[in-house]
């Protein structure tokens, strides 16, 4: 029953990920996107994983989904491309930050981070504790690369909503 359960949501996962992609309209890929997300918090309950099925639905199909209808509305998509460059535009800073962080990610994966997570007692399930050891100590440096990721994302989203004055 569990691979039966297993295959049908890898084929709905796959499918709607082609969807995603093959969408004419952006509001409904996004939508497509959502029914992909709460697939793969279906599969992590059938992997006993009930903490990141929660946290897949709540961050990811809840905030990341509104995130991005919000940047739908927010761009016209209908407009033509600029027929300039921003003469702003920092280019080699860009290429420059964007190796720093390919250089820090081989360094992170040639050096190997994993130490045995403790194990022990307490309030928190055992799964949930073992991954957020894992999370805060085994996997610290790429948590942290993965938020100034984000950060940076924010900025420029914020940058490119940002109308001139």
């Amino acid at each position: 029953v569990e691979a039966v359960a297993f295959y049908v949501l890898a084929a709905l996962i796959l499918g709607f990920g082609v969807l995603v992609i093959t969408a004419k309209s952006t509001v409904h890929s996004v939508l497509y996107l959502v029914a992909d997300f709460l697939c793969v918090a279906a599969l992590y309950i059938l992997l006993q994983a009930q903490f990141l099925a929660v946290i897949q639905v709540m961050v990811y199909a809840g905030g990341i989904v509104v995130l991005y209808l919000f940047v739908v509305m927010l761009v016209n998509l209908k407009r033509p491309p600029e027929a300039h460059s921003d003469p702003r535009r920092l280019g080699r800073l860009g290429l420059a930050m964007a190796a720093a962080v390919l250089v820090e990610l081989v360094a992170i994966f040639t050096l190997g981070w994993a130490r045995p997570a403790p194990s022990g007692g307490g309030l928190l399930p055992d799964n949930v504790k073992q991954l957020g050891l894992a999370l805060y100590q085994d996997y610290l440096i790429p948590f942290e690369v993965a938020s100034v990721l984000l950060l940076a994302a924010m900025i420029g989203a914020i940058v490119m909503a940002k109308r001139e004055l």
